[in-house]
């Protein structure tokens, strides 16, 4: 095989390489170092407010800059934010898909955008399953959580 044609296919690899591997890892140590740094400065404010004054109630202090939960609802209403982005995603993708298909036909490079068609498609497919589990898991879980997440409204308003 000739040098050349290794090259070119290690250059055609590259994006999926680099979307593939190294942006998702890229995202998940940003976001452990983000989590890091909030923990040492919530750390570094209990130690200055001890140091300050030793007799201060630390759980309490703790809980006012500790992060705040999501509530249920909250939760259930991101996923099916999440379910609506990805399932709209797919669908525009499977019709860009099919966008390609007509263009194949009046195209003489069939065999090349073939690939794109397959992929196109096939990340589509993939994209509306994920959507419609998001939205599925939000349904059933509307309903299974249904009285805790009333619970949960009627306690966060009598904290108020």
């Amino acid at each position: 095989m000739d040098s050349n044609l290794i090259w070119m296919d290690l250059i055609d690899m590259l994006p999926v390489i680099l979307c593939g591997c190294v942006l998702p890892i890229t995202f998940i140590w940003m976001e452990t170092r983000r989590k890091m740094n909030e923990t040492n400065a919530r750390t570094q404010i209990v130690t200055a407010a001890i140091e300050k004054n030793p007799d201060m109630d630390v759980e309490k202090l703790l809980k006012k800059i500790s992060p705040k939960k999501k509530l249920l609802k909250e939760k259930l209403l991101s996923k099916l934010l999440w379910g609506c982005i990805t399932t709209i995603s797919g669908i525009g993708l499977i019709g860009f898909g099919i966008f390609l298909i007509n263009t194949i036909s009046k195209d003489t490079q069939k065999i090349h955008m073939a690939d794109d068609v397959q992929t196109a498609i096939a990340f589509g497919v993939i994209l509306l399953a994920i959507g419609a589990a998001f939205i599925i898991n939000y349904g059933v879980g509307r309903k299974m959580l249904a009285k805790e997440i009333e619970a949960e409204e009627k306690n966060k308003t009598s904290q108020e």
